[in-house]
């Protein structure tokens, strides 16, 4: 039965797409982005991989104060004033990296960027379920995932790129002496990081006026206490925890992906790198062309037709294949490590290869906890802690991946690692096939517990 919210004078397509791109951009910044700026600026690898890993923390554990979101305040508050810290967060990172310890303070900023990114979520989702009846939460949740992705386009193509122009124009290109090159980099990386903190701003300055709030002020007397939630949380998190195949399934979350937690942190510093180092020496604008063009609409092509086939096959009946089309193109990466082609028509046709796996294999983890795991008495909340597993299973690899990286190249004496580091990856893709191909399914495709299954 649908929900009888009042009228809304703002049409959704006023706010649904500004509300998750706001969502989308700090979350790529942080997780992608950042590790190109700290390259640029002469972190060492193993810091960079390792703090940009442990920072994405709060998006794991955001269930955790998801309950208390709209206690004292409503969602939409939290929404505008989340927007608003991260966007003055980004500008005091454009202050201070040119200061001594800019890399202490800027993971400090970071992490508060985090913290308030990961609430935004919470949040922006609450806002989006509360104010749509459920026919328009249906209407709209292309819109929603849409523009979510055109932040991703946004930041590791347009600002890449922008960043790439920028170190040129400042003096920063290749051949140039190294204390030139760092300070372009500051200057560049300066200019973006502030331009985010300022489109940030002014998107929550625009939802101030625009994003609906229609919250039953009579619910503000019933609001539970913090002590009733917790006692629920634990509730929630028990029966999460008994459920039939749950060790099967917590490991399997980890591992599909288990690969990509390693490749994610280490390719863009890869393509950056000097091919002295075995890197293939590209520019940030080359970087940002190649993932903001190709790649981003390899990635939603990959997507729309996973979706496609699914219906058509059944998740049962194609998950094993999913994992191989997600697992399996890591190979390009070796590929590119082991003979560093100089075509950039081939560097980008490896990065738009891998990107349309990525999409197309990523679709079955996200049903299968949709479909498998999820169902149940708390499906939503039951939902988060499966998403909450899986980027905990990025995020521990990608911490290890650049101390991993440069202790395989000390041990195989290859400059950089790269090369050895990517045949690792292969080796690293293996327990997903095998978990994946052995899993138990508990619901059929008219999601009805299969015979001699229970939750």
């Amino acid at each position: 039965m649908e929900k009888n919210n009042p009228v809304r004078k703002v049409s959704p397509v006023a706010w649904v797409p500004t509300a998750y791109f706001a969502m989308g951009l700090p979350f790529v910044i942080l997780n992608m982005v950042a590790v190109l700026m700290f390259s640029g600026l002469g972190v060492d690898d193993k810091l960079t991989t390792f703090w940009t890993s442990l920072i994405m923390l709060p998006w794991t554990l955001k269930f955790l104060w998801s309950p208390f979101i709209g206690i004292f305040k409503t969602k939409k508050f939290f929404v505008v004033t989340t927007q608003i810290v991260t966007g003055v967060a980004f500008g005091l990172v454009a202050s201070v990296l040119g200061l001594p310890h800019f890399f202490s303070l800027t993971i400090a900023l970071m992490a508060i960027i985090a913290f308030s990114g990961a609430t935004h979520d919470i949040a922006c989702d609450g806002v989006y379920m509360s104010e749509l009846s459920l026919t328009d939460q249906a209407r709209y949740i292309g819109w929603q995932g849409g523009f979510y992705n055109i932040a991703k386009v946004v930041a590791m193509g347009g600002l890449v790129y922008a960043a790439g122009y920028l170190i040129e124009t400042f003096g920063g290109g290749k051949g140039r002496p190294a204390e030139a090159v760092l300070a372009a980099n500051e200057k560049a990386w300066a200019i973006i990081m502030l331009t985010i903190g300022i489109i940030m701003v002014l998107l929550g300055i625009y939802h101030i006026f625009i994003l609906p709030s229609h919250e039953d002020k009579k619910k503000k007397g019933e609001k539970r206490s913090m002590n009733e939630i917790m006692v629920e949380i634990g509730r929630v998190l028990a029966d999460f925890l008994t459920k039939r195949h749950i060790v099967y399934y917590i490991f399997f979350i980890i591992l599909y992906r288990f690969a990509e937690g390693f490749v994610m942190k280490i390719v863009p510093l890869f393509l950056k790198a000097d091919r002295a180092m075995g890197g293939l020496g590209l520019s940030e604008k080359e970087i940002g062309l190649y993932y903001g063009t190709g790649g981003a609409i390899a990635f939603v092509i990959g997507s729309l037709l996973a979706g496609y086939y699914v219906a058509a096959k059944g998740l049962k009946n194609t998950l094993f294949k999913l994992c191989c089309i997600f697992n399996i193109p890591f190979v390009v990466y070796t590929y590119l490590s082991i003979f560093q082609p100089d075509s950039h028509i081939i560097i980008c046709s490896c990065i738009v290869f891998e990107y349309f796996s990525y999409g197309f294999g990523f679709v079955g983890l996200t049903l299968f906890m949709m479909q498998q795991i999820a169902p149940g008495k708390h499906q939503m909340a039951h939902y988060a802690f499966a998403s909450g597993i899986m980027n905990l299973g990025v995020m521990l690899p990608g911490m290890a991946s650049g101390w991993l990286c440069e202790q395989l190249g000390h041990w195989f004496d290859k400059p950089g690692g790269y090369e050895p580091f990517f045949i690792f990856v292969l080796i690293a893709t293996i327990p997903a096939f095998l978990i994946t191909y052995f899993v138990p399914f508990k619901y059929g495709r008219d999601g009805q517990l299969l015979p001699g299954e229970s939750n």
